[in-house]
């Protein structure tokens, strides 16, 4: 594979097990693009709020079928659906989600080796952050524990 070669997500995870979500079953939808959900239903299936997919909808990150007020959730929105939240998973941002899914009807995130590096540092970067702020807070709270023993 090409050092700059993108990897379909969906292949990664197929491989090892990665990037997966509780998004439809394996064939549950498949060959079925009439198929259609309404915004409750995609909600509870993918465990995401109503809130956050017109959120994303308002981004243009979904465009799902609009029939006057309601909205109907292709079989396809549901896939992109999945990527989008794999890539939250992954820590990118929405606009990072954006330019990885690329024209407006991919159906895969679109990694490179050096994008994939450079996600891992930041994440490490912020693993760094957190395991500092626990310790800072172990210790603040130890503080307080110290001054009840004294007072007690």
């Amino acid at each position: 594979m090409a050092r700059n070669a993108c990897i379909r997500v969906a292949d990664a995870t197929a491989a090892n097990n990665i990037v997966r979500h509780p998004g439809p079953a394996a064939g549950e939808t498949a060959g079925r693009e009439d198929a259609r959900m309404t915004i409750r239903d995609v909600s509870r299936q993918f465990g995401v709020t109503l809130r956050a997919l017109r959120f994303y909808e308002a981004k243009r990150l979904i465009a799902p079928e609009r029939r006057g007020p309601t909205r109907l959730y292709r079989p396809s929105d549901c896939e992109r659906l999945t990527l989008i939240l794999a890539g939250q998973r992954l820590g990118f941002t929405l606009a990072e989600i954006r330019d990885l899914l690329g024209k407006p009807g991919g159906k895969t995130l679109h990694l490179t080796r050096e994008k994939c590096v450079a996600q891992i540092k930041v994440l490490e970067q912020q693993k760094r952050n957190i395991e500092i702020s626990i310790a800072e807070l172990r210790q603040i709270y130890s503080s307080f524990y110290k001054k009840l023993l004294e007072t007690g």
